[in-house]
């Protein structure tokens, strides 16, 4: 940046014994800011970090590779998500002797929220689960009024689970993930998005009032 300076000759003489100050005047040449505020630019663009896209990859089958394949109820795990985005599982059929049981609640919630997902507690169920039946397969039931998000959370933590699972395979066999197979024991998540029906309103009325009773659970407005 640079600038020049230019002396003013004093006007006219004064009268007195004062003598008359001389003022200065400076032009600055701002042509350099703007190679300045460019290189600027140019810098921020290059390093800011964007957001990347929230995007979810799934492997779905081939049309002609599904089929319907017959599921004991001790192999099966069903998690509820119901309208108020609470979160339940039960294993086996559910019916009022065997009803669905609530997934715990983040801790640190604010007092007016009465449910809040806990991404540990619905990880160390699924962990639990998996660990104690081999053959465990996962139905995944959402209610009509509940939140994209919700089904998102589950399969969040079913990818988790099943990544998780294969790297620490992977580690012991000292393999990569890419190169495990079904001979080596590569865990692949059964699971499946059923329809809400009918039933499971009755079901989940049934276990929101028995996790009520229980102190389970808080209803803060008209359930």
């Amino acid at each position: 940046m640079g600038g020049e300076v230019a002396e003013r000759a004093p006007k006219g003489g004064k009268k007195g014994l004062r003598r008359p100050k001389r003022r200065i005047a400076i032009r600055i040449d701002m042509t350099p800011m703007v190679d300045i505020a460019f290189l600027l630019l140019i810098f921020y663009m290059v390093s800011t970090v964007f957001s990347m896209p929230q995007a979810m990859e799934i492997n779905l089958p081939k049309a002609d590779e599904t089929e319907d394949v017959d599921v004991r109820e001790s192999d099966l795990l069903t998690l509820h998500v119901d309208a108020e985005s609470r979160y339940w599982w039960h294993t086996r059929r559910a019916s009022e002797e065997n009803l669905p049981k609530l997934i715990p609640p983040t801790a640190d919630r604010p007092d007016t929220i009465a449910y809040a997902f806990n991404a540990d507690s619905l990880r160390s169920l699924l962990i639990t689960q998996n660990l104690a039946n081999a053959k465990l397969n996962t139905l995944v039931l959402i209610h009509r009024d509940a939140t994209y998000a919700d089904m998102i959370n589950i399969l969040d933590e079913i990818d988790y689970l099943e990544r998780g699972w294969n790297v620490g395979l992977a580690e012991r066999l000292g393999k990569e993930v890419k190169d495990l197979t079904k001979d080596d024991g590569k865990f692949s998540y059964r699971y499946a998005i059923g329809e809400w029906e009918d039933r499971d309103d009755r079901i989940m009325s049934y276990a929101v009032r028995s996790a009520v009773e229980a102190g389970e659970l808080q209803i803060t407005g008209t359930e």
